[in-house]
C-alpha cells in the first residue's frame, strides 16, 4: 500500500471548500502518521516501501511507550493517522486507537488496504476505541485490475466487504474515503472506479497519482502515465461527471479528487477537484536513511525518551527527489508546487510543465 502518502482535500465536507488549491494548500494544518503495520499482506506493484524487511524492522520499533510519547508532542495537530506497513496486522491499533482518543486528538484514522475489514467485529472494534476515519487504499473496480495490481488473490473481494463493513458504521460519525493509485492500467477506467466505490459509501475518492520512487520507479515504464495524459482523462472524466449532474436524482458534486500532480498540468479541471498532499510529520528509530537528512538536522530532530527517535516530514524525504527549473520561479503556483520527481524528468523531460501566469 501507498504508506508515506496520505491523501487530503480541502474540498468535499473539509472547511475551505470555497478557497482555490493554492489557498488550500497555503492553509493546510500538519497531521501526524504514526508507524504502525507489518509488512503489508498486499504486494502492489507500485508500492513506494519496496524495502519491505527494512520497512518492518522500523515499524516494529513502535511501542505503547513511543505511541504515548508522540501523543504528548501532538496535542495540537489535525489528525493522527496509523500508517505504514499494513496497520491492521499489528494487534495493538485498536489500544493506539484509544489511547489517541483519550489524548484528545479529534480526528484518528488508519490508512489501510482494507480487508481486515472485512470482518465486521474487528471494525467496529477500531470505532469503539475512537477511529472516526477509515483511508481504504483500492485499485480498480473489479477483481482483475485491482488484482493486478496488488498481485494478491482473493484481496478485491476482501477490500470490497471492508468498504460495505465501513458504510454500514457510517451512523456513528464515521467517515469513509478511498485512495486509488492511478497507473496506466487504471486510469482508462477513472469513471467507472468512482462510480463503484460511490456506490459502496465512500464519502471522498482520491485519485493519487503514484510516485515515481520504490517499485514506481523500478516498474516506471510499465506503470507511470505522462502528467498530462493523467491529467487530459481525468479532464474528460469530470466532463462525463458534469453531464450526469444534470440528470434527476443525480449527485450535485463530483466527490473525487486528483492529487499529487504538478498544478500547471491540472489548469483545465474544476478547482474543487483538484486536491493536495498532506503535510505530516512522524517518528522513527535512527537509522542509515536518515544520514540524508545530514548532522546537524539529524541531531536537532532527535526526540523520544533519551533521544531514541528521529522526527521526520515528509520534505525531508521528498525534496532530494523532486526538481524544480529556474522557469518554474515564473508560475503562479511556484509557492506552493512540490516540483517534479528527478525519476520523472529522466524519462519525460520538462516540455510538458508550463509556467501558469498569475493572471490565469
Amino acid at each position: 500500500m501507498v504508506a508515506r502518502i496520505v491523501q487530503r482535500t480541502g474540498g468535499g465536507n473539509d472547511e475551505g471548500a470555497a478557497a482555490s488549491i493554492d489557498q488550500r494548500i497555503a492553509a493546510k494544518r500538519e497531521r501526524v502518521h504514526i508507524l504502525t503495520g507489518e509488512v503489508c499482506n498486499n504486494n502492489c506493484t507500485f508500492c513506494m516501501e519496496e524495502d519491505r524487511d527494512g520497512r518492518k524492522v522500523t515499524n516494529s520499533a513502535t511501542s505503547d511507550e513511543s505511541v504515548r510519547w508522540i501523543l504528548e508532542q501532538s496535542a495540537d495537530c489535525e489528525e493522527v493517522c496509523f500508517t505504514s506497513g499494513e496497520p491492521t496486522t499489528n494487534p495493538r491499533l485498536p489500544v493506539w486507537v484509544k489511547m489517541a482518543r483519550a489524548a484528545g486528538a479529534r480526528r484518528v484514522s488508519v490508512m489501510t488496504n482494507g480487508r481486515a475489514l472485512s470482518n465486521e467485529r474487528y471494525a467496529k472494534g477500531l470505532v469503539a476505541a475512537g477511529m472516526n476515519r477509515f483511508y481504504v487504499s483500492i485499485h480498480g473496480h473489479d477483481e482483475k485490475l485491482h488484482e493486478g495490481l496488488t498481485r494478491t488473490p482473493g484481496s478485491f473481494a476482501q477490500t470490497v466487504a471492508g468498504l460495505e463493513v465501513i458504510r454500514s458504521l457510517k451512523r456513528y460519525g464515521v467517515d469513509l474515503h478511498t485512495s486509488t493509485v492511478v497507473t496506466k492500467r487504471n486510469l482508462p477506467h477513472l469513471g467507472e472506479i468512482y462510480r463503484f466505490l460511490r456506490g459502496h459509501g465512500v464519502d471522498q475518492v482520491v485519485f493519487n497519482v503514484m510516485q515515481a520512487n520504490g517499485r514506481g520507479d523500478t516498474y516506471f515504464e510499465q506503470l507511470f502515465p505522462a502528467y498530462t495524459d493523467i491529467a487530459a482523462t481525468a479532464e474528460a472524466f469530470f466532463a462525463e461527471q458534469a453531464l450526469r449532474a444534470k440528470a434527476p436524482g443525480a449527485e450535485a458534486r463530483t466527490m473525487a479528487f486528483l492529487v499529487d500532480i504538478p498544478l500547471c498540468t491540472t489548469t483545465r479541471l474544476p478547482d474543487f477537484n483538484r486536491g493536495y498532499v498532506e503535510s505530516y510529520v512522524h517518528y522513527e528509530p535512527p537509522s542509515d536513511a536518515h544520514a540524508a537528512l545530514g548532522v546537524d538536522l539529524a541531531e536537532a530532530r532527535s526526540a523520544g525518551s533519551g533521544g531514541g527517535l528521529v522526527q521526520l516530514r515528509r520534505s525531508d524525504l521528498d525534496e532530494a527527489a523532486r526538481q524544480k527549473r529556474p522557469a518554474c520561479a515564473t508560475c503562479k503556483y511556484d509557492a506552493v508546487c512540490e516540483g517534479v520527481w528527478g525519476n520523472y524528468t529522466k524519462r519525460f523531460g520538462w516540455d510538458e510543465f508550463v509556467p501558469v501566469a498569475s493572471g490565469d
